[in-house]
């Protein structure tokens, strides 16, 4: 799907590029990895995850605040997903964003349907992908 397509569908919408913005879903996204750093060490694993996925989800609203975009509609989460599929590149790779909603879908259970289904292995990996997916946003957004 493309950017004109998400247009389109009314699952993103063009706004004013806002460094603002994009700098504060950063820090969030960079406060929740420590915070998933905190509920993987006092093994609560399902939030954890939880806080991983959203450390990723405003770091994709950061992307695309840094672009002049942000997600509209019903399917927020899944409209920033989509974007980072096309802004896909050298730094931020496919991959990371197939896990990125692996991520969101395992979420979504481990909040809403059942309890207790995230491994410490699977918390500590969700963590090790925000951090790397975080860094990524930041440096491609803010090049060094």
């Amino acid at each position: 799907m493309s950017l004109e397509r998400l247009l389109q569908d009314k699952k993103i919408e063009k706004i004013p590029v806002s460094e603002k913005a994009a700098s504060d879903a950063l820090l969030v996204a960079r406060r929740d990895v420590e915070a998933a750093r905190q509920n993987l060490s006092s093994e609560s694993y399902d939030w954890s995850l939880a806080i991983s996925y959203n450390a990723m989800l405003q770091a994709g609203r950061a992307m695309m605040s840094s672009r002049g975009y942000r997600p509209s509609g019903s399917y927020r989460h899944l409209a920033v997903v989509e974007f980072m599929r096309e802004v896909v590149g050298k730094e931020i790779t496919q991959k990371m964003v197939d896990v990125f909603n692996q991520m969101r879908k395992k979420r979504h259970r481990a909040v809403y349907d059942e309890m207790g289904i995230v491994s410490r292995d699977e918390a500590q990996k969700a963590l090790e992908w925000a951090e790397e997916f975080v860094d990524k946003v930041a440096a491609t957004i803010r090049p060094k």
